[in-house]
């Protein structure tokens, strides 16, 4: 089980309970969450740690970067539990509509994070200067402070709910680790995917690849409010499962996909009117802005087809279809979207706005097909 992926397994199955009015047991699915990550973590770390100086020159050769950047990965690797456990934390909180507490221990987060970067990467008050390990050992130091927030509300709030209580029962287990392998498989296709999309583009420029990464960060900012307004259907959707009541499971889908596909709709208006300045910030060179232009205010009109798509694979996670969501996801992918793209862009030479137009018909694939298992109404059948 992907310890990430435990933050989408215990909101759907928690969500479920919430639904069952098992509310007074609700957490004992987060216990089960947290144990398997204390268990696994551990040894997922210590095999990082001992491989990371033979895979790290592979991402980066240049020796100042491999010598930076192996100590940063190790510290950072090192909290591997704790982040585990702050998605499980998170889901659990989504699940039993209490996000409030989620976004409590993110400022927390954050702000820890910020002035330890300053004491430990400069050496102030007192500390040594320690650089790059500096920024790894605050960002770890920050998340620990985040589990120990999340503990500290759970046992003010979760407490009725199970938290803490009692050892997780095998078929809370056996639930936990059903729904989280499917999305740990689907998260590892999507950045090695995300990876390969980066060497494809490579292979047609540098001044693309430098267009791409701007376009790309700025994809990443503006779909954040589609991801909200998904993990919101992976909790409504649950919740209205385990009530059995899949009439108000349809009802919230058809909301929440007509608010994502408005606030989308706004966020993309910029990109796609005004490319220039929503580009302007990040590129300077005039050939990269050109290569951008285009491909950016393609994914400002689309960007609300990305939304609709978040939410209606959100809502099969929380309907318990995890397994159907990661097949379409990995066959979409690597049959589809990566070799495609290759070929349209390096191979037949339509370069970086060929390849673009390909990952929109990627995505526009995907929406297509989670709108088709949504209305063919087999989710309805799964059970916890």
């Amino acid at each position: 089980m992907c310890i990430r992926d435990s933050s989408r397994a215990v909101q759907t199955i928690a969500a479920h309970r919430k639904g069952q009015s098992r509310l007074h047991e609700s957490a004992q699915i987060l216990n089960a969450a947290l144990l398997i990550i204390l268990l696994v973590s551990p040894l997922l770390s210590i095999v990082l740690v001992a491989a990371a100086p033979w895979f790290y020159p592979l991402l980066n050769p240049d020796p100042k970067v491999v010598a930076a950047g192996i100590p940063y990965f190790e510290v950072r690797i090192m909290a591997t539990l704790f982040v585990g456990m702050n998605y499980a934390f998170r889901g659990y909180w989504n699940a039993i509509d209490r996000s409030r507490l989620y976004l409590t221990t993110l400022l927390v987060i954050h702000a820890s994070n910020i002035l330890l970067n300053y004491i430990l990467i400069f050496g102030h008050f007192g500390a040594p200067a320690m650089g790059v390990t500096g920024a790894g050992l605050a960002s770890a130091i920050a998340v620990a402070l985040g589990t120990a927030t999340y503990f500290f509300l759970a046992l003010r709030h979760a407490r009725p709910y199970g938290f803490l209580q009692k050892l997780p029962q095998r078929a809370d287990i056996r639930n936990l680790i059903s729904q989280s392998i499917p999305n740990g498989i689907n998260d590892f296709s999507f950045l090695a995917g995300f990876t390969a999309l980066y060497w494809v583009i490579g292979r047609v420029g540098t001044p693309e690849l430098a267009a791409a990464s701007v376009i790309m960060n700025i994809t990443l900012i503006a779909v954040l409010p589609g991801q909200g307004f998904a993990l919101a259907a992976t909790s409504l959707v649950g919740q209205a499962l385990g009530s059995g009541n899949t009439g108000l499971a349809r009802i919230w889908v058809r909301d929440v996909g007509r608010l994502c596909l408005v606030t989308m709709g706004l966020i993309g208006l910029p990109m796609w009117a005004f490319p220039d300045y929503v580009l302007f910030p990040f590129i300077i060179d005039q050939q990269t802005l050109n290569l951008a232009r285009l491909p950016l205010q393609i994914v400002g009109f689309t960007v609300t087809m990305e939304g609709l798509k978040m939410v209606l694979m959100h809502a099969l996670i929380g309907a318990g279809d995890a397994h159907r969501v990661t097949r379409v996801a990995l066959t979409t992918q690597w049959l589809f979207a990566i070799p495609l793209s290759y070929l349209i862009g390096p191979y037949l030479g339509f370069g970086l706005l060929g390849i673009w137009v390909v990952q929109e018909l990627y995505r526009a694939l995907q929406l297509t097909i989670y709108l088709r298992q949504w209305l063919n109404n087999r989710w309805a059948d799964i059970t916890f």
